[in-house]
């Protein structure tokens, strides 16, 4: 699966956080594409529609989201809690995508937020810091309808964020605000859950999981995967006047992540490290003629992977993963 891409334009004018999304500047802001199931194409369409929209300007990234829900619902109200026990809405962001030191926001309908750190992928062995915090950082959230209560049908509830470029630029290792042409690695997520009503009150249907549904899809019921996330590129060029360019390192980025991966396997059946690519299941690999072939090094400790990436202006980057899945380029 492609990763999504954004053009994020500079805001016209300025924004008021109130959750409504009909400030001026907004109008010309382009939705993204709805969101799908975390899993993909093969999976059932949401039943309701999700969509963003992103501004920026010299002291915010804006997101704007619409979120269709007929029942709208929400219980938590203590800052940090887990909010995604309740039908949530979500962003994730890795500015500089080497897979760590990325950033997590979780808000229900009752504008309550989660915003934690994660040094590193879950599956990596984390940490979440949830002490973390994103000073002055804006929500709002509006309810087209009535919260919390059975007796009507809502249309939905909308939010809007502004996360403050001088919070993020404490891990972001790349220019805040960024600089004209700048590609960052984002994705959202819509935690959905069927409910039934009991006494007048909304109550989680029993042994029922929840639906994931994402802007750019993961492929696997886990968003901690940064990988799979989409890109959001920044442009100072008039609304509708700029071009997405897609990132041109995704066939190194995707190759050595087929390497992680087959190398973990391998560990969970051998105890250590696969010696050589050779030992590695990766017959499938794709033919990519801009891909010198691939490099493993491993020890005790890990795996180090690397290629060689040819890009189209004839210069050449050398891109590694580590085992605990960062990916960079010198």
């Amino acid at each position: 699966m492609i990763p999504r891409g954004y053009l994020c334009y500079r805001a016209s004018g300025p924004i008021t956080i109130d959750g409504r999304l009909d400030d001026p500047a907004w109008h010309n802001a382009p939705w993204t594409e709805d969101f799908v199931d975390i899993e993909g194409d093969s999976k059932p369409r949401p039943r309701f529609r999700t969509r963003v929209k992103m501004l920026w300007d010299d002291d915010y990234l804006y997101v704007g989201a619409d979120i269709e829900e007929p029942h709208v619902w929400a219980t938590l109200t203590q800052h940090d809690s887990v909010i995604f026990q309740d039908n949530d809405f979500e962003v994730f962001l890795d500015p500089d995508g080497d897979s760590h030191l990325y950033y997590e926001i979780e808000i229900n309908a009752l504008n309550t937020e989660w915003d934690l750190l994660l040094i590193k992928p879950y599956r990596d062995g984390g940490p979440a810091v949830n002490g973390w915090e994103i000073p002055g950082l804006k929500t709002a959230v509006h309810v087209d309808g009535t919260l919390n209560d059975p007796s009507d049908t809502d249309k939905g509830w909308s939010v809007e964020l502004a996360f403050p470029w001088k919070a993020l630029k404490e891990c972001a290792n790349m220019p805040c605000p960024p600089h004209d042409g700048d590609q960052w690695q984002i994705n959202f997520s819509r935690v959905e859950w069927e409910v039934q009503v009991i006494d007048g009150h909304y109550q989680k249907i029993p042994q029922r999981p929840e639906d994931n549904w994402v802007w750019s899809p993961q492929g696997a019921i886990n968003m901690h995967m940064p990988e799979k996330w989409g890109y959001i590129q920044f442009t100072t060029a008039p609304t509708g006047q700029a071009v997405f360019h897609p990132d041109p390192s995704i066939p190194a980025r995707d190759l050595l992540h087929r390497i992680y991966y087959a190398e973990h396997s391998y560990y969970k059946q051998h105890g250590h490290w696969a010696p050589a690519l050779s030992d590695l299941d990766l017959a499938h690999l794709p033919h990519d003629d801009r891909l010198g072939p691939p490099r493993l090094e491993t020890t005790e400790a890990g795996f180090l992977a690397s290629v060689t990436l040819n890009l189209p202006d004839g210069t050449r980057q050398r891109w590694h993963i580590s085992d605990d899945s960062r990916i960079w380029h010198k």
